[in-house]
């Protein structure tokens, strides 16, 4: 059976790029320096690949969608730094910070929720209602409120007068505001959720469990490897798609086997992926026939012990024991998203 649809929704600055903007220094670095010198963030660039790709022969095309609060200036460098990786997308968003500067709108510059919010659901309008969405963001800003409102919002679970609160405490401008109470009240919310799965990448090594009151839809993740896997499960990605992830972090970013192996236990243990789907993945790749191992991996660039690498990782997956401190995933509570929002947003949070 093949799956709909599916948009997948990324932003850029530590989801997709190794950005520091912390401090002044590093923010000037970040806005003058060339496509080749952005880096990408262990993985990002093949799962991004692999995403755009079909997973099965009646799956439909996907669609790559960037959001970023980068400033609008910066569309050439980024689009260039995304042409070099080989990625191509569908729709690219970036923040108009200059013209919130030159209209004195100061708060824009940092305000996510009156930026973003609008954008997603103007990315809705027109879409066909079995579309499913897949989000990826970071932990240093709002990305796992704003996405899952937006999933809330898209079901059904979160209605105008609770939007409206919400935009007035965040503190976003007025227009901004009115703008998306028009975006949502246009769109004709679908009888299934939309918003499948939600990906918040640890850049900061923030705790997993300050995301539980997002429940199971989001998944905190400290590398792409921690994803690939959990899509995987998803049907999303194709046993051949991880293991071509897992070869870029080893290959071009140092990975081993034991980082790659510790990365899978802690999802184990926080109850997001099951032993029974880790030995799936590992026999699918370590129980392939021989004349189709090539299909498997990518002919190019190995460093030497790669392969071998590889298939030992597989094995050890495929045979992988029980667990004794395995743990469930977390259900899909009903967000309280004004408490979500004092604790939450970078504004708020002390």
């Amino acid at each position: 059976m093949s799956k709909p649809a599916c948009i997948y929704r990324w932003d850029l600055d530590k989801t997709y790029l190794q950005t520091e903007f912390d401090s002044v220094r590093a923010l000037l670095r970040t806005a003058f320096e060339g496509a080749e010198a952005k880096r990408t963030v262990p993985g990002a660039a093949t799962l991004l690949r692999e995403l755009r790709k079909p997973v099965g022969a009646g799956d439909s095309a996907s669609r790559i969608c960037f959001i970023s609060g980068s400033p609008r200036q910066m569309r050439r460098v980024l689009t260039e730094k995304l042409r070099l990786d080989g990625i191509e997308f569908d729709e690219f968003i970036l923040k108009p910070n200059l013209r919130n500067m030159l209209t004195g709108r100061f708060r824009a510059l940092r305000e996510q929720v009156g930026y973003k919010l609008p954008a997603l659901l103007a990315g809705r309008a027109g879409v066909d209602p079995a579309t499913r969405e897949i989000c990826f963001g970071d932990d240093a800003e709002s990305d796992a409120f704003i996405y899952s409102l937006y999933g809330d919002l898209m079901a059904g679970r979160v209605l105008r007068p609770m939007l409206e609160e919400i935009l007035r405490r965040g503190g976003t401008y007025p227009d901004d505001a009115t703008r998306a109470v028009a975006l949502f009240e246009s769109l004709h919310a679908p009888s299934e959720p939309v918003v499948e799965r939600i990906f918040i990448h640890l850049d900061r090594r923030s705790p997993p469990r300050r995301f539980e009151r997002y429940g199971a839809r989001l998944v905190p993740i400290y590398n792409y490897f921690q994803a690939a896997l959990v899509l995987y499960v998803d049907e999303r990605l194709s046993a051949a798609a991880v293991l071509r992830i897992a070869v870029e972090m080893i290959d071009r970013h140092g990975y081993s086997k034991e980082s790659l192996l510790n990365s899978l236990q802690d999802m184990i243990r926080r109850g997001r992926l099951t032993v029974e789907a880790v030995r799936k993945f590992g026999g699918s790749v370590a129980n392939a026939p021989e004349n189709s191992q090539e299909a498997l991996l990518p002919a190019l660039g190995f460093l030497p012990g790669t392969r071998d690498l590889v298939w030992e990782l597989a094995t050890t997956l495929r045979d992988l024991p029980e667990m004794p401190f395995a743990s469930t995933a977390p259900e899909q509570p009903e967000i309280d998203y004004l408490v979500a929002l004092e604790q939450d947003l970078p504004r708020h949070r002390k």
